[in-house]
């Protein structure tokens, strides 16, 4: 095999292992990190608070290059589309999608939350009761009007200096559909913008390397915060949520995957391991969402429909939070000794999942939508909440992962929907016949048609892949 000149459809062997190699010793350090912040959370929890800081600015660095990433992978999506009816199309799909799958989940929390009873034998204490009021000035109920003008930036650069991802989502659409009617007068725009991804993703991939810093300082210090005690008595709650969400993701995401896409739900969990390694780390989905852009990519599914599918999801596709807002409700009702009826139940849920928008990415938001959703409803339940103030960053890791998974499960099968996909591609890489660039997080051939440009024809053996992976 030539050294600098692989064939057509080749793909070099001395180059692919290299790469893989370097950022598993990344990912082995971010599992050490976290061991090592339990220890020290443990061994000294007033130095392990104090090292808050570094999970933080970690978080921040990687909620620095979403703007962008979103931005450029719109841009080129949308503006590579001659039909601006078929970007729509993709549109309102997904949010037809996301509505029916937060139903589902709001249901199946609904019935295992009555089934356990989670919050039964607990007293509220006096500290409790102050910290659940605390909680209600991050949270209040959004209306309509104020969310739909809130999609509207200031100016056209705001929604990247504020970081909005729905400003920036309208942003890149308008921009997109402006690039669509130049024609081929865009063309030099849109090679201008893919240079730009290249070089943001190129930036994300260096930012990386600093999670396992991000993942000691973050794990340390909710270790130090909380405590073993925290956990002990609240275990029936934390351990029913886990459960539900594991089983939502593998019984139902699973069974309509393998029913629309004929994709086994466990391949791509797998492919995405290292992106719920670091959403356990950071306990945000936010900080993975260029990641999931880039391999949806490199999956198989079209730019359009990655481009919306995926950041419309992080703020509409909620499946981990519905199941968190229901279970915390009635684990809340139950502790005071207020038990919600079905009506109540039905009514606080659905408000709380429409004042939810944009939560999945913000650690903590979960907890003041909570709250705020209970203070519209029900005011005398809101001191209750302070009662999972203690555990809520362990369940903003489960429905954060919860959600992740949903937002990559539903790209695949908008995909499939809109025959945007090419499911050729898709078994080769969930096979790890083609690897994903850890180094670029950008396959540089992936703007023309995926089954053009990976798989060729098969010539009695195995599928030969292109040499830009």
């Amino acid at each position: 095999m030539a050294a600098h000149t692989p064939p057509r459809g080749g793909i070099t062997e001395e180059t692919v292992p290299v790469k893989r190699d370097r950022t598993h010793f990344l990912y082995i350090a971010v599992i050490g990190a976290v061991l090592l912040g339990i220890i020290v959370g443990f061994a000294a929890p007033g130095v392990a608070v104090e090292l808050k800081p570094l999970g933080t600015g970690f978080v921040n660095l990687i909620k620095m290059m979403i703007s962008p990433v979103i931005f450029c992978t719109i841009v080129l999506g949308v503006g590579s589309v001659r039909k601006a009816a078929k970007v729509g199309a993709v549109g309102g799909l997904a949010l037809g999608y996301f509505m029916v799958m937060s139903t589902v989940a709001l249901a199946i929390g609904l019935v295992v939350g009555n089934i356990l009873e989670p919050g039964s034998g607990l007293h509220l204490t006096e500290t409790v009761r102050h910290a659940g009021q605390a909680q209600t000035e991050g949270g209040g109920g959004e209306s309509l009007p104020e969310f739909l003008l809130g999609m509207i930036p200031k100016t056209l650069v705001s929604a990247f200096t504020e970081g909005q991802v729905l400003q920036t989502l309208v942003v890149a659409l308008l921009v997109g559909f402006g690039l669509q009617a130049l024609g081929s007068a865009g063309e030099p725009v849109l090679r201008g913008v893919g240079h730009l991804q290249k070089l943001v993703f190129r930036v994300l991939s260096m930012i990386m390397w600093a999670a396992p810093v991000g993942a000691f300082g973050a794990i340390a210090a909710v270790v130090g915060e909380t405590g073993l005690d925290a956990l002990k008595s609240l275990a029936i709650i934390m351990v029913g949520f886990y459960t539900t969400c594991l089983l939502f993701v593998i019984v139902v995401l699973g069974a309509l995957l393998r029913l629309f896409a004929g994709v086994n739900i466990f391949q791509l969990l797998k492919y995405l391991a290292r992106e719920f390694l670091l959403i356990l780390s950071t306990s945000s989905s936010e900080s993975a969402l260029p990641r999931l852009i880039a391999k949806m990519e490199h999956l198989g599914v079209s730019k359009p429909v990655v481009g919306i599918t995926v950041p419309t999801g992080y703020s509409f596709n909620l499946d981990g939070t519905a199941i968190y807002l229901t279970m915390s409700s009635l684990f809340v009702a139950e502790a005071m000794g207020k038990p919600l009826a079905l009506g109540q139940q039905i009514s606080l849920l659905v408000f709380m999942i429409i004042a939810s928008k944009g939560a999945a990415g913000v650690t903590g938001a979960g907890l003041a939508t909570l709250a705020g959703g209970l203070q519209s409803h029900r005011p005398e339940l809101v001191d209750g909440v302070g009662l999972i103030v203690g555990i809520d960053r362990f369940m903003s890791e489960a429905r954060a992962l919860t959600n992740f998974a949903g937002n990559a499960v539903a790209t695949v099968l908008i995909g499939t929907w809109t025959k945007e996909i090419d499911k050729a591609r898709v078994t080769e890489v969930l096979a790890g016949r083609v690897p994903f660039d850890e180094k670029t997080l950008v396959d540089d051939a992936h703007g023309r048609p995926p089954a053009a440009q990976i798989i060729e024809p098969r010539d009695g053996g195995a599928a030969k892949t292109s040499a830009k992976v």
